[in-house]
Order: C-alpha cells, then sequence, then structure tokens
C-alpha cells in the first residue's frame, strides 16, 4: 500500500493437515494492528466464519500449543479435515506496522522477519526496486507492479530487507504482454536471434506442485512417488500425467485431497491416447503413456488439490553400480523429497539439500530449487 499509510495487504495460502481438525488458527503477530478483510475454503471457493481470539480460549478449542497472552485468528473450516487430506484456506487481512514499513529520504523500506516457506512482496505502483537482502526472482504483475518472489529453504525465518524509490512521473512502467515470446527473431530487425524476447517464466515460489520419491531396493530401478497438483482452471475435469521416455509407471491411483476420495485413474498407450483425444507435447508413437486422472470439472472460483500416486521404473536413471546406489535424474518441480531405501546410507548429493530421517528412519533429501529451470539430481548411497 502507499507508504504514507505504513501498511500492506496480506494475502495468505495455508493447508490445515491434522485429520478430525474443525478449526484453524493463524497468529496474529504482536506489534501490529491487524484487520482480518475475508477467508475462503479454496475449494468451494466460500467465505469461511472466523473471529479473533486469545490464546487461552484457542487452546480451549483445540490449539494445543497456544500462548495464552497471544492473540488468534480462529476459522471454522467447511469440512472436517479427512485422513490423508488437507483443507485449503486463503486468508485476506492488513497489517499496519511502522516498524516494517516506512520510509527513509526518498526510499520505502520493508523490513520484516518472514518465516514462511513461499513469499512473494509487491511494491507500490510507480516504484523501481533498488535493494533486496535475499536472493529474489522479480517479474512485473498484469497491473505493472514490480514482485519479488523467493522460497526459504533454511531452517530460520528470513529477516528481508527491501529498499525502492518512485520513478520519476515522467515514466510509466510497461506492463507484460502475453503470447510475445519469440526465440528466432533474426528477421525483426532487433538483430537479437538467440535472445528469448517476451519469455514468460513461472514464479517458482507460487508453483504449485511438490512431490516425494520413495526409493526401492536399487536392484529393481524402482521407486514410489506422489505428487500434489492443484487445478484452478475452470472446466478442467482431468490431470494428464506423461511418462517420462524410458520409464514405466505401474498401479496409479489418485485422491482428491479436499474431501478424501478416490479418483478415477485410466492408463493410456500409443493410439490409445488418440483415440481417447488426449493431446501431448509432441508425436504420439507406440511407446507414448498418458496417465489420466478424472474428477468433476472445476467450477468458477473453486479449485482442486489431488494427489496422484504411482510406481515407476527407470533401469536408465536409478540402480545399483557395483555395491552403490546411484540416482541420476532431473527434477523441474520447485520442491522435490528423495527417501533413500532401508538399509542405505548418503554419501553423494550433487545438488544442495536439506536432510533429515522421516517416522520410519529413513534419511530424507529435500530440495528446494527457486529458478526456473530443472536441476540435475545426482546421488549416491552405500549399505549399512
Amino acid at each position: 500500500m502507499t507508504p504514507e499509510s505504513q501498511s500492506f495487504r496480506i494475502i495468505y495460502d495455508v493447508s490445515a493437515t491434522a485429520a478430525g481438525a474443525k478449526y484453524y488458527w493463524n497468529t496474529l503477530r504482536k506489534g501490529s494492528e491487524h484487520q482480518v478483510d475475508a477467508v475462503w475454503d479454496l475449494y468451494s471457493g466460500k467465505e469461511l466464519t472466523w473471529q479473533i481470539v486469545d490464546g487461552k480460549t484457542a487452546k480451549q478449542n483445540g490449539l494445543a500449543n497456544a500462548n495464552d497472552e497471544g492473540e488468534y485468528l480462529q476459522i471454522q473450516l467447511a469440512r472436517v479435515v479427512p485422513e490423508n487430506g488437507e483443507a485449503r484456506l486463503r486468508i485476506d487481512k492488513t497489517y499496519k506496522d511502522a516498524e516494517s514499513y516506512f520510509t527513509n529520504d526518498a526510499s520505502i523500506i520493508f523490513s520484516r522477519s518472514l518465516g514462511i516457506e513461499r513469499n512473494s512482496i509487491v511494491l507500490p505502483k510507480g516504484y523501481e526496486l533498488t535493494h533486496c537482502n535475499y536472493p529474489s526472482q522479480v517479474q512485473l504483475t498484469s497491473e505493472g507492479h514490480i514482485k519479488l518472489s523467493f522460497m526459504n529453504d533454511g531452517p530460520q525465518a528470513i529477516p528481508l530487507k527491501i529498499k525502492a524509490k518512485p520513478l520519476p512521473p515522467t515514466v510509466s512502467i510497461k506492463k507484460p504482454e502475453e503470447n510475445k515470446y519469440v526465440f528466432d527473431n533474426s528477421g525483426s530487425g532487433r538483430n537479437m536471434a538467440q535472445v528469448r524476447l517476451g519469455w514468460e517464466f513461472d514464479e517458482r515460489a507460487y508453483q504449485n506442485r511438490e512431490i516425494v520419491y520413495f526409493l526401492r531396493q536399487p536392484e529393481t530401478h524402482s521407486f514410489r512417488l506422489y505428487h500434489d497438483y492443484t487445478e484452478t482452471r475452470p472446466g478442467m475435469d482431468r490431470y494428464l500425467n506423461i511418462v517420462r521416455a524410458g520409464s514405466k509407471a505401474s498401479d496409479p491411483s489418485a485422491i482428491l485431497l479436499d474431501t478424501g476420495e478416490s479418483l478415477k485413474v485410466e492408463t493410456f498407450k500409443g493410439q490409445e491416447i488418440a483415440e481417447k483425444g488426449i493431446a501431448i507435447d509432441g508425436p504420439i508413437t507406440e511407446t507414448s503413456e498418458v496417465i489420466a486422472i478424472w474428477y468433476d470439472p472445476v467450477e468458477e472460483g473453486q479449485s482442486k488439490r489431488l494427489r496422484i500416486t504411482e510406481t515407476y521404473t527407470d533401469e536408465n536413471r536409478y540402480g545399483l553400480d557395483e555395491d552403490e546406489l546411484v540416482w541420476d535424474r532431473s527434477f523441474g518441480r520447485n520442491r522435490n523429497v528423495v527417501v533413500l531405501p532401508e538399509g542405505w546410507f548418503l554419501t553423494t548429493s550433487s545438488i544442495p539439500a536439506v536432510i533429515d530421517q522421516n517416522e520410519d528412519g529413513l534419511t530424507a533429501l529435500h530440495f528446494v530449487n527457486g529458478r526456473p529451470d530443472n536441476i540435475e539430481v545426482y546421488i549416491k548411497a552405500q549399505r549399512k
């Protein structure tokens, strides 16, 4: 918002994942004046009932770790959180905080500790970015605002500090144009044949896909995985998983995380894909394979969160080299987890990862990629 207001609007997407939960609590930060504008259920698109309560009330209603002196936004969920599912919410609130957002000479400064894993910050219109102390993507919004976004892959909150200053009155920010991507532009007279003119890339902090790989013993060349995906496009009634060349997929299943219900899953190969009217990138060959997940069409203002589970076999990228486990596979999503099989310990990871052990005592590598390109993940492990 305008710097004179010392206020900023926060749109916060979050999921309640505790099975059986009826409420979700959002902690309201001390030292800020807060105004809650609305809370929506992202599955149905409907507004939810909420109230601001003290810590004692929140604790009585089920928030065991509530601070008695704290203040909480208590939201009544549209439905009880299903087993192995989640309730997705969007919270719209406004904070006024002179210590976080203020002016200094000709610049505005936003200085605030952000503990959320994925963040976007939009500057007021007509301001240029001059400083940012944490690696961030920079993009233009459709309205012509400069936006920064980043992913926090560490265990601590980010002490973010952004500085910006107003552009001269004679300067206006050109809004991004859709469908203007040109790679070979040698005939246009601009002499930039290798520049990706008009290239629009994904905002990685917003990308809503994540995937977990559970490696089976390397002799099998196989791994079980699940990946989560949110569909927001009105009228969409399917998710298509195009099996990577050289891989084999088996035993697919899918659930709607918002309700816990199982979804219809079908596998099509070769010309079956064309007969079903399914389009894929590139030509359809005898080895082409698509896993289709069907669901009721998404209605305007609604969204659906899917979890697709399947087993992959990939003899080219996962296996045993003499007595060592070797994984060599690219990841395109922004968040990926690889869980080693039982009986193995990690010795090599080419891409930096956060490493821990899951509830079964298996080593898990958490990869976060805030860039718009793939990462080539090379892992080695040895037997215990």
